[in-house]
C-alpha cells in the first residue's frame, strides 16, 4: 500500500514556475500577488486566494478536503505561464 503525502514544511522556495504576477498583469500593483513556485523537494507551492467556505459545498461528487487543506484559486494565466516549467514526469 502507498503511503500517505505528506507536505514537508523543510523545503524552501527553489524557483518560480512561470512568470510573476506582475509581468501578468495579475498583481494590481501590490505585492501581494498569487504565484507558483517548485520547492527544493519538488513538491509545488501555489499562493492564491483561499476559497475554501465558498468551494465546500459544490465540490465534483469525489472530491473532499482535508481539515489541513485549502482549495487555493490562482488566475489561469499563472498555469498558463508555468506550464513550460512543469516536468512532465
Amino acid at each position: 500500500m502507498t503511503e500517505r503525502w505528506e507536505a514537508d514544511s523543510s523545503a524552501n522556495f527553489a524557483r518560480r514556475l512561470g512568470r510573476s504576477a506582475a509581468e501578468l498583469g495579475e498583481s494590481g500593483g501590490t505585492t501581494t500577488c498569487p504565484d507558483v513556485w517548485e520547492l527544493s523537494n519538488g513538491d509545488v507551492a501555489v499562493i492564491g486566494r483561499d476559497l475554501t467556505d465558498s468551494y465546500t459545498g459544490r465540490l465534483p461528487e469525489g472530491v473532499s478536503v482535508g481539515e489541513d487543506e485549502r482549495v487555493v484559486i490562482i488566475p489561469r494565466s499563472m498555469i498558463v505561464a508555468a506550464k513550460p516549467d512543469i516536468p512532465d514526469a
